[in-house]
């Protein structure tokens, strides 16, 4: 999906402004099959603009005209990035299947949506200290767990990787593993649910060394895949942790990419200087708290790789469960930018089969068209959450309610209505705790 937000995680939260989805919508000609994987805009930020929501298109850097792009789209000759249908109401009854996800040289991306963090975004204002408002001694009745007894899902979860972090500091040996094995030894965690031997995506790179400079071949695999000589392979970390592996050289047009390297001889080898472990925490501070009597399912992207939403944190009914937040001075830079953490939340009683793949068995409102998006992420000692509508690729609403803790402004989304506009973010100072409630 084409995420096609400014959202403004990384900026401020300056007085008197207000954060606008100040949409970009990059585009190319439609490539035709066996072309290279086109690129979207990755992660995250804002501008703080007080104005009325606009949408930008541009193609080719260049932006175009409203009519010829919405032109150019309904005759097929332009496609959105990372999109192969700008827009989609969710049916009022979920699909009974779901088709497999395509080859990344197919018309439809197998690629996440993304924020696009502008270089030429600045506040207006200077940043308010943010205010740290304690909850209460006494949570109110609202705030407390429903007394009935939790509920199961229709269908047995097979994932337990979310508490844990067995081997995350345990050094790698790189070139010493074969490809066909996970590396859950040190501290990967297997998503066996996509069928690619436990990875969570692997990209086909044949033109890759480790002095390549960009990368201009890229392939994606799909369900029954294998990680196999030239191919980046990424796994997902424990809960609060991230992967620490992806290549100095990235996408001639601007793709991300991650992961493990098989080299020729089939042995996984290490991607990126100065790391010897595959995962590492983020600077902690944010914590979802699940207040329903089901569970939660919250998707991060895969990114820096295919940028599906497959890595999941799991919110049992009345328990908490740690948010990755990436410090986005010292995580991966994409084009010259700091980048955040990007989670899909879906709705309650789903599992992680169901919710944190492409397209679900559950229809047009889960995995890819999931009803909301958070973002959270660390610059310059500030930790920005947000949440919006995951709009335009989805119009599905969700079925809970969540509000945002321990943040300097009020952000919340209460019986379908957001505390401002579509959307809102909130931030803390280092050392302060924000909890994303869902109830």
């Amino acid at each position: 999906m084409k995420n096609l937000i400014t959202y403004t995680l990384a900026a401020t939260l300056a007085a008197g402004a207000t954060a606008q989805h100040h949409q970009h919508q990059h585009m190319h000609a439609r490539r035709h099959a066996g072309s290279k994987v086109e690129k979207r805009d990755p992660d995250v930020i804002t501008e703080y603009v007080v104005a009325a929501t606009e949408t930008v298109y541009e193609l080719g850097g260049e932006e175009i005209d409203i009519h010829a792009a919405k032109a150019g789209l309904d005759g097929g000759s332009l496609v959105i990035v990372g999109e192969s249908n700008p827009t989609y109401d969710a049916p009022a009854a979920p699909a009974t299947s779901a088709a497999q996800p395509k080859k990344v040289s197919q018309p439809k991306k197998e690629v996440g949506a993304q924020f696009y963090e502008s270089k030429t975004a600045a506040a207006t204002t200077a940043v308010p200290n943010p205010v740290y408002s304690a909850p209460a001694a006494t949570q109110s009745k609202a705030s407390k767990p429903k007394s009935s007894k939790p509920k199961t899902s229709g269908s047995s979860s097979s994932y337990s990787g979310s508490s844990g972090a067995t081997g995350v500091d345990k050094t790698f040996e790189s070139g010493t593993i074969d490809c066909s094995e996970f590396p859950s030894e040190y501290g990967a965690v297997a998503l066996d649910w996509l069928n690619l031997g436990g990875w969570s995506g692997i990209q086909y790179c044949p033109d890759f060394s480790f002095a390549s400079k960009l990368i201009y071949q890229i392939d994606t695999a799909i369900s029954g895949d294998g990680c196999k000589p030239g191919a980046m392979c990424s796994y997902a970390c424990p809960v609060g942790y991230q992967k620490t592996q992806w290549p100095a050289a990235q996408g001639s047009e601007r793709e991300s990419i991650g992961g493990l390297y098989c080299n020729k001889d089939g042995k996984l080898e290490l991607t990126r200087d100065g790391y010897d472990t595959l995962c590492e925490p983020g600077v902690g501070g944010v914590t979802i708290q699940n207040d329903l009597d089901e569970q939660v399912v919250t998707c991060r992207t895969d990114y820096p790789g295919t940028e599906n939403m497959v890595v999941p944190a799991v919110a049992e009914p009345g328990s908490n469960v740690a948010v990755c937040n990436p410090n986005q001075d010292k995580y991966y830079v994409w084009d010259g930018v700091g980048t955040s953490a990007q989670y899909y939340v879906n709705k309650k009683g789903y599992t992680v089969e169901e919710a944190c793949v492409w397209d679900s068995s559950k229809g047009k409102d889960a995995g890819n068209w999931a009803p909301v998006v958070l973002g959270v992420g660390m610059k310059n000692g500030m930790t920005f959450v947000s949440i919006f509508q995951n709009s335009p690729t989805s119009t599905a609403l969700l079925d809970f309610n969540i509000e945002i803790k321990g943040g300097n402004k009020k952000c919340s989304y209460v019986n379908g209505q957001w505390s401002e506009g579509t959307g809102c973010t909130t931030a803390a100072a280092e050392g302060q705790k924000i909890t994303v409630r869902y109830y």
